[in-house]
């Protein structure tokens, strides 16, 4: 039998406090009172004060309205019958179908045991050449994408959901413009790839509680499917609103605060959703791709600098392309030696070079004379810019590694590239005029 209480002691923002035993942290309550009624979550437990996050916000509400905890933490529906449907960060469609009530599963939850991961040893093609031939992605792997405000990030991220090898994809969005969350139901759905994928999307307009629930939804499905040896890729946009949503409640709770307003735990909270990835013996798998966008371009802000410490490697988006410099796939060199014997030597070479170009563009601009090494070295940048490092280039693996063949046997001469000469005599190409 459920106990009711019919006092709440404060509302403070969008929480409510009450005074109530037996009471777990995450579980989930009923409040509802003559404005309507709306979940709520325990985000704080003191002695008897429980605080709860109020789901749709506190306006109207008062102190003499009904509380009902249930007794259990949230909870969501998984099936097979998932694929195609869009919710919202609470678990409730979105997209106007009904409400899936069989198979309850609990949101959250640790990490899988390390005992029983696999080291990640598997490549997954996405076909954008600066992720496959310069900072592969690996299965299993936790990445962000670095970025600032205004960069195409989210056209990235919905290029790599169409194009990449993954068998179930799950999109979790939290803070997004309505005008973003219907460019990425759009894609999806016109690139094909909807019967095999997953929406959970927070608007900037939904509850913050939301925000909060929204990735652990998705990385909760994501378990559930890799378990039952799918390989699952999770794409999450954007890590910074996510921090912005700890920040807002943590204020609300007058904790006292960290780093530039946010909470003391960013760290701890940022890890256990990012050590969600896993590779299973069973070839299930959770590769997660996140965005985590930089205010300022400051990779110092606690969010960008927290997640350096937690993934493994990141990618920068500058300038509407992957930035080489800066740009790390650590599990890379797990897979490269696998894919073809010129991947490595491509890979470095190629960016080698690359870095020798912006040494001869700063000369160019400092007005001193230029040497014929550093007019070729020009050339090579504005060809390797063009047909490798845009975005919008579609194309396999080894397509790339032939057309860097090509734009360094159009820019040098075998000997000046650096690359051994057992590599050079299997691949170096005719000639071909790539302008």
């Amino acid at each position: 039998m459920r106990k009711f209480y019919t006092r709440i002691e404060k509302i403070a923002g969008n929480v409510a406090v009450v005074k109530a035993l037996d009471v777990g942290y995450e579980e989930l309550a009923m409040i509802e009172g003559d404005w309507g009624s709306s979940l709520g979550q325990v985000i704080k437990v003191s002695g008897e004060e429980v605080s709860l996050q109020v789901f749709a916000g506190t306006r109207g509400m008062c102190t003499g309205d009904k509380v009902t905890f249930l007794g259990s933490s949230m909870k969501f529906s998984f099936s097979e019958n998932l694929f195609g449907r869009i919710f919202n960060g609470a678990g409730q469609p979105r997209d106007g179908k009904t409400l899936l009530t069989d198979n309850m599963v609990e949101i959250g939850g640790p990490a899988v045991n390390p005992a029983v991961r696999l080291m990640p040893h598997r490549m997954i093609r996405t076909n954008i050449p600066m992720i496959d031939v310069f900072n592969t992605l690996v299965e299993g792997q936790k990445l962000p994408i670095f970025s600032i405000p205004g960069e195409p990030f989210n056209e990235l991220l919905a290029r790599i959901a169409l194009q990449a090898e993954a068998e179930v994809i799950i999109f979790g969005g939290m803070g997004l413009k309505y005008d973003d969350y219907l460019f990425f139901k759009n894609t999806l759905e016109e690139g094909g790839v909807m019967p095999r994928s997953i929406m959970f999307t927070h608007t900037a307009s939904d509850p913050v509680v939301e925000c909060l629930l929204t990735p652990d939804i998705a990385l909760t499905v994501a378990e559930k499917f890799a378990v039952q040896g799918k390989k699952v890729l999770v794409l999450l946009t954007d890590m910074t609103n996510f921090a912005n949503a700890l920040k807002e409640i943590s204020i609300t709770m007058e904790q006292i605060p960290s780093n530039r307003g946010y909470p003391g735990d960013l760290y701890s909270q940022l890890a256990s959703r990012y050590e969600k990835a896993v590779v299973f013996d069973n070839g299930g798998s959770i590769t997660t791709m996140a965005v985590t966008t930089m205010p300022g371009d400051d990779v110092t802000h606690p969010v960008p600098d927290n997640t350096g410490y937690i993934t493994e490697g990141q990618f920068y988006l500058k300038g509407g392309c992957i930035e080489p410099f800066g740009s790390l796939s650590r599990l890379k060199q797990l897979v490269n030696s696998k894919t073809r014997d010129d991947h490595r030597a491509i890979m470095d070479g190629c960016i080698q070079l690359y870095a020798k170009c912006r040494e001869s563009r700063e000369k160019r601009a400092m007005g001193f004379e230029m040497s014929a090494w550093d007019k070729k070295l020009v050339v090579y940048g504005e060809k390797f810019e063009k047909h490798l490092m845009q975005l919008s280039i579609n194309i396999s693996l080894e397509h790339g590694l032939d057309l860097c063949w090509k734009i360094l046997s159009e820019c040098f001469d075998s000997r000046e590239t650096g690359i051994r000469s057992s590599l050079v005599e299997k691949f170096w190409p005719v000639s071909h005029d790539l302008r």
